[in-house]
């Protein structure tokens, strides 16, 4: 862009000159330098952190589906990428071994409620015990306790999604055995509810970087377009400043200028939705320094729009 504008000075300059309108004497022949600098110290250096630009990701929650309850496959409701809304049927399990057993702690419950109905019979007439009542109460009390647990049991034979999304990577079959260990998860799902997109700015241009400010963005997904945002945070913390837990004294390390990721909002939401994770693209944000650089800013993410088409990388 420096370029654009120095060859804009210099034809301009030299119609001038033709035009016997502004003396070709040293002042104008070294113009171009003064001009060149002017550019650099005035505009395009302050742009970086009035108008910076940074890569964009786009990234989505991933939920790792655990099955509560362990067992055989007996369906597979789900297809991979496939869009689906909260609730609906991921995967359905046996329920053969946990509908056993929640006749059998009914059965001992109803069993236990008679037994407590005769005991209360016989102390009202005089004729039983109140330890006896309590501790057929406490028999029913602690059989209604297994029963819920049985029950939610039962439930989770069918496994559900836990919001809008779809199940990538599906290589789960009937008559596969699930377990209800973290360490096993049966499917990968995509939360599709929440569009994440951050951007990476260099430490020394996002001092001016606050919420609310207006973004451009650009996607190779969608070559050719600009989509307009607002920076919804600044992120306080990145891998390079984070300690954790050790019993190791401090390893001492390169320390560098990582970048600081900012996330962005898109105002159009269903573009954001259709988004795939993993997008990449270009983001310019427009602080509140500098304006007059936000122009060229908004220029060179548009070249950048345009080169997408023909720019795999």
């Amino acid at each position: 862009m420096i370029v654009v504008l120095l060859n804009v000075y210099l034809a301009l300059l030299f119609v001038l000159v033709k035009l016997k309108v502004v003396p070709f004497n040293t002042f104008w022949k070294v113009s171009p330098v003064i001009v060149f600098l002017l550019l650099m110290i005035g505009l395009f250096i302050p742009m970086n952190w009035g108008a910076p630009q940074g890569s964009a990701l786009v990234v989505r929650n991933s939920v790792a589906i655990v099955p509560d309850v362990a067992g055989e496959v007996l369906e597979v409701a789900a297809k991979a990428n496939v869009p689906l809304k909260a609730g609906d049927v991921l995967f359905k399990i046996d329920p053969v071994p946990f509908q056993s057993q929640v006749g059998a702690i009914d059965a001992q419950l109803k069993l236990a409620e008679t037994r407590l109905a005769e005991m209360s019979q016989l102390q009202n007439r005089g004729t039983g015990r109140a330890f006896d009542v309590e501790e057929r109460q406490g028999t029913v009390d602690q059989l209604k306790a297994q029963l819920a647990g049985a029950r939610w049991n039962l439930e989770k034979t069918t496994v559900r999604a836990p919001a809008d999304g779809y199940v990538t990577n599906l290589a789960l079959r009937k008559g596969a055995r699930v377990a209800n260990l973290p360490l096993a998860p049966a499917m990968a799902f995509i939360d599709t509810s929440e569009t994440i997109v951050g951007v990476e700015i260099n430490q020394v241009d996002a001092r001016y970087i606050a919420p609310g400010q207006p973004v451009e963005l650009t996607f190779k997904f969608s070559p050719g377009t600009i989509y307009t945002g607002k920076v919804d945070s600044v992120f306080q913390a990145i891998a390079t400043g984070q300690v954790q837990t050790s019993g190791l004294a401090v390893t001492p390390r390169a320390i560098q200028a990582a970048p600081f990721v900012v996330r962005v909002k898109l105002d159009d939401d269903a573009f954001a939705r259709t988004l795939p994770a993993g997008s990449v693209g270009d983001a310019a944000i427009f602080t509140n320094r500098v304006a007059a650089a936000h122009v060229i800013r908004k220029v060179l993410l548009r070249q950048i729009a345009i080169t997408n088409y023909i720019n795999p990388f």
